[in-house]
């Protein structure tokens, strides 16, 4: 996947997950303060105004960095600003690569899990997105290829949301809960669901 094709697929995805917006802000209603919602969709719509001033010429990275600047731009929330380190992460994994596909796609994964667990002080089992991000990734990298390892890290990722209905949340606002948190789904880990969910099928 190279430049234009990798904007296309970011453009796609962002428009996509812009929709589930509602759903974002009411999972989060219920464990924060709500705005989860408007900073996926204003951050999203940020990402695609973005990727429209890019030329082809750029890199896989650059266009990463600046996606990380348009989406920390858009929201002064906590989630923002752990999403646009997350992006900047992964985009010194990619350094000078012409062109991403799956093992990228990993060292990608992998670099934003280890920015969000270090700046959010936060670790798989403690009710975040990480619940979903880590085996999402990890199940990217164990699949044959990247139309098989999109499926399987859609289904980790399910897995993982579902999971996150049993813990205890033990960061940010939603720690405030203690034990009312359990029950309750983490929306951070539904909102890389949909993102997942909303990324074009990679060609065979």
């Amino acid at each position: 996947m190279q430049a234009p094709e990798l904007k296309s697929a970011i453009t796609e995805s962002m428009t996509q997950i812009a929709t589930h917006s509602d759903e974002l802000r009411d999972l989060d209603a219920a464990l924060g303060d709500g705005d989860l919602g408007i900073t996926i969709s204003s951050g999203a719509k940020a990402v695609v105004t973005a990727l429209e001033t890019l030329d082809d010429t750029v890199t896989p990275a650059e266009i990463a960095k600046a996606c990380a600047k348009a989406f920390a731009n858009a929201n002064p929330s906590t989630m923002a600003a752990l999403v646009a380190g997350a992006l900047l992460a992964g985009s010194k994994a990619w350094a000078d690569k012409p062109e991403i596909g799956q093992v990228e796609a990993v060292e990608f994964g992998r670099a934003a899990a280890e920015s969000i667990s270090k700046r959010g002080k936060s670790e798989v089992g403690d009710k975040t997105v990480l619940d979903a991000l880590v085996p999402a990734v990890e199940a990217l990298a164990a699949a044959p290829d990247g139309v098989a390892g999109l499926r399987s890290a859609i289904a980790a990722a399910e897995k993982g949301v579902v999971d996150t209905k049993g813990l205890q949340s033990r960061r940010g606002r939603a720690s405030w809960l203690q034990e009312r948190s359990i029950g309750l789904q983490d929306p951070g880990a539904t909102a890389l669901l949909r993102f997942l969910e909303s990324w074009p099928t990679p060609r065979a």
